[in-house]
């Protein structure tokens, strides 16, 4: 489909249609599984076209099975020059951008002590220096669709602690600064900022902290105990957070950092 016909209208009628989406851009990075999966599919459920972005086709193109508004582009978003590019890909292909998801991250680290450069880089490059870069990339497209929106992904882990993995939501945490400052800075843009902070849901990111099985089953048990709500979430949850925020109808919020915890924030 040509980019005249993709974005017919003008930029007050994106969102209105057969779905509060119909006829807007989004780009999801991380879109391969988890989070960035099921978001990119709630956004092309609601109508919109959906460059999803990742390290590798094939989780990529799983995520676009079936999903007929949802393009894979597979990028490493902390490479030289690939801001740039996924933002060309989309303006190229689509005729604009109207959201951008700031979800990829990685989960890494360790105790105080034991911590290097070739931990805390990948870290800080991966879920702070790139969405930084891409938000900068992308600040053109958004301003120019008249109602452009950026949504960051962090981790209410950032708003309380972590012993002995310190980095990794310290980096949620700045995240979290930067949607405040982005929010006051880009207002009169017309570019609105939001987050969305999930607890603990049920992704693949704990296949990459180097964990035991061991291990792996007593964060969880940890993390159930201290959720109200009892239970791990479910990353189609976090997806309906991160739609409706970006949504033409929350128009009048910006700077939210939205907690999708199961309550464990407050607890």
């Amino acid at each position: 489909m040509d980019s005249d016909t993709q974005r017919s209208g003008s930029s007050n009628d994106r969102g209105r249609g057969t779905g509060r989406g119909t006829g807007r851009v989004v780009v999801v990075t991380g879109a391969g599984t988890g989070i960035g999966r099921a978001t990119a599919r709630a956004f092309a459920r609601e109508g919109a076209t959906v460059l999803a972005v990742g390290r590798r086709p094939g989780p990529l193109a799983e995520t676009a099975e079936g999903f007929g508004g949802v393009r894979p582009l597979v990028a490493d978003i902390t490479a030289d020059g690939a801001p740039e590019e996924i933002v060309r890909t989309a303006v190229d292909a689509y005729g604009g951008l109207d959201v951008l998801v700031n979800n990829a991250g990685i989960a890494s680290g360790g105790p105080l002590g034991t911590l290097g450069r070739e931990v805390i880089g990948p870290l800080l490059e991966t879920n702070l220096v790139a969405p930084v870069l891409l938000t900068q990339a992308a600040l053109p497209a958004l301003t120019a669709a008249g109602g452009g929106v950026v949504v960051n992904v962090t981790t209410t882990v950032g708003q309380r602690g972590w012993p002995d993995n310190s980095v990794y939501p310290a980096t949620k945490s700045a995240l979290e600064t930067l949607t405040r400052c982005w929010a006051v800075e880009l207002a009169p843009r017309g570019v609105r900022v939001v987050a969305v902070a999930p607890g603990a849901v049920e992704t693949p990111i704990a296949d990459h902290m180097g964990l035991t099985q061991e291990q792996r089953r007593a964060v969880r048990e940890w993390q159930i105990a201290h959720t109200p709500l009892a239970r791990v979430g479910r990353p189609e949850e976090v997806a309906w957070a991160i739609t409706s925020l970006a949504s033409p109808d929350a128009a009048y919020l910006t700077g939210t950092v939205l907690p999708v915890d199961g309550g464990a924030l407050v607890a």
